[in-house]
């Protein structure tokens, strides 16, 4: 399959504007799912799976964070309280869900990290350049391999593990929402 060519920059910031549409999308979609799922579920890994709710929600903040801020325009300082070293590391990819609670975050912590870090991107993005948009990155993005691509990734990530949490609600036999 052949890559589509990289946009040039009136049609990058045309496609800013939908990813930014995807990813509130997306986040509305997970907040549906986590609303409906209740709290004492959460750090439950149900019988012939490998992950729980907790760890998705921990999991979507970091790959969000790493996307849609990191990616974009590097570590800030203030960042490190945004998402702290301990967090990546339970969370990013590759780490390995644990039932163990007391070794987690709360479900009310957890969100709440998810929604500022949903907050700060919503607030950064909008406002970035074509010029950074059309930078070159190195793996995930979908379709371009600049700074564009990893945005456009991140509400396809984000949808993903919408996917897993609806999967885990079946197997805490929780029925469907939708």
């Amino acid at each position: 399959m052949k890559t589509p060519p990289i946009p040039d920059a009136a049609d990058a910031q045309v496609m800013l504007r939908g990813a930014i549409g995807q990813i509130e999308f997306a986040r509305r979609y997970t907040l549906e799912l986590l609303d409906a799922t209740p709290r004492q579920h959460w750090f439950e890994i149900p019988a012939g799976y490998q992950t729980n709710i907790a760890w998705q929600v921990g999991h979507l903040t970091v790959s969000q964070y790493g996307l849609l801020l990191f990616r974009v325009r590097g570590r800030q300082p203030e960042d490190l309280e945004l998402i702290p070293g301990k967090f990546r590391k339970a969370y990013g990819r590759a780490t390995v869900p644990t039932a163990d609670q007391s070794k987690q975050p709360s479900p009310d912590e957890l969100l709440q990290r998810m929604a500022e870090v949903y907050d700060r991107a919503s607030r950064e993005l909008p406002g970035v350049s074509s010029d950074v948009l059309l930078e070159p990155v190195e793996m995930p993005f979908a379709a371009f391999p600049n700074k564009l691509g990893a945005i456009l990734f991140c509400p396809l990530h984000e949808q993903i593990h919408c996917g897993h949490i609806g999967m885990l609600r079946r197997g805490l036999g929780l029925d469907p929402i939708r």
